[in-house]
């Protein structure tokens, strides 16, 4: 008993000789260095690829030297490192945090475009949620609003389009999915929806199509008529304008082009109740 005792006694103090130990190396690993140092480091850890270990330095540098002129780039530069690492959420932790610090940088309109990148690189496919394209969309609207004369707007409002269309493609996947089950109604909000939202969309010409098919089944002429023109005014080209042609009745086609006044409206005109 008195040998298990003496055992216990000795492990313990290795144990807390260990803990020392690694106590010692994790205050030198964290041991203050000049500014210039480490700021050198974490860049060339950048461009060496190991971009968690620049983020990790960048943060040093923010945090050793708060108040030095090293300390508002670093913050930037670490968001910029936790990006190219793929490791999104924690660049938009850190290009919010920048975002509130510092509201008057001349470099904010960098972190709300790099901040919008983040959740753009993370778009799945239709097929999927798009909660993801959803956010991209509302942080490029944020930097076009707010910095609509900035370098990275152009780009910006380039990938914002293709988000747009993405959302739009998402809606036509479910509009079809539900024309397929005969539940035209929620088909047709699905739709509508396109038509009256994204308009400057692939997806539209389309959409159009589908709209005119569904009231050629519900009986509607008169709004199948409508839409059709609309749609061969603005997409005159389109196989979706021949395929809703080819729907249409001898009579109704005759309609059309005697009606002249169909043809001058527009998207927008489908949604107007006067």
């Amino acid at each position: 008993m008195k040998y298990n005792g003496f055992l216990i006694v000795v492990l313990a103090v290795l144990l807390l000789s260990l803990q020392g130990c690694g106590g010692n190396q994790a205050s030198q690993q964290m041991e203050d260095r000049p500014v210039d140092e480490l700021y050198s480091e974490a860049s060339d850890a950048m461009e060496r690829g190991r971009y968690v270990e620049a983020a990790r330095l960048f943060e040093e540098v923010e945090r050793q030297h708060p108040y030095s002129q090293w300390a508002t780039r670093a913050e930037l530069m670490a968001a910029f490192a936790y990006y190219r690492a793929g490791r999104y959420d924690e660049s938009i932790i850190a290009l919010d945090r920048f975002i509130e610090l510092h509201p008057g940088s001349e470099e904010v309109d960098y972190a709300l475009y790099l901040r919008a990148l983040c959740y753009y690189e993370q778009i799945s496919d239709v097929a999927r949620d798009q909660a993801m394209t959803q956010e991209a969309l509302n942080a490029f609207d944020v930097l076009v609003r707010r910095f609509p004369d900035s370098r990275y707007t152009r780009d910006a409002s380039l990938k914002r389009d293709l988000v747009l269309d993405h959302l739009a493609g998402k809606e036509m996947e479910i509009g079809r999915y539900y024309l397929n089950r005969n539940e035209v109604n929620a088909a047709m909000n699905r739709f509508r929806t396109v038509v009256r939202d994204y308009q400057t969309t692939t997806h539209v010409p389309e959409a159009l199509h589908r709209l005119t098919e569904i009231y050629m089944r519900l009986g509607l002429r008169d709004e199948a008529i409508r839409v059709a023109a609309v749609l061969g005014h603005n997409y005159p080209g389109s196989s979706w304008y021949r395929d809703s042609y080819r729907l249409l009745t001898a009579q109704d086609r005759q309609r059309l082009a005697e009606n002249r006044s169909w043809l001058n409206r527009t998207v927008d005109s489908l949604f107007r109740t006067d």
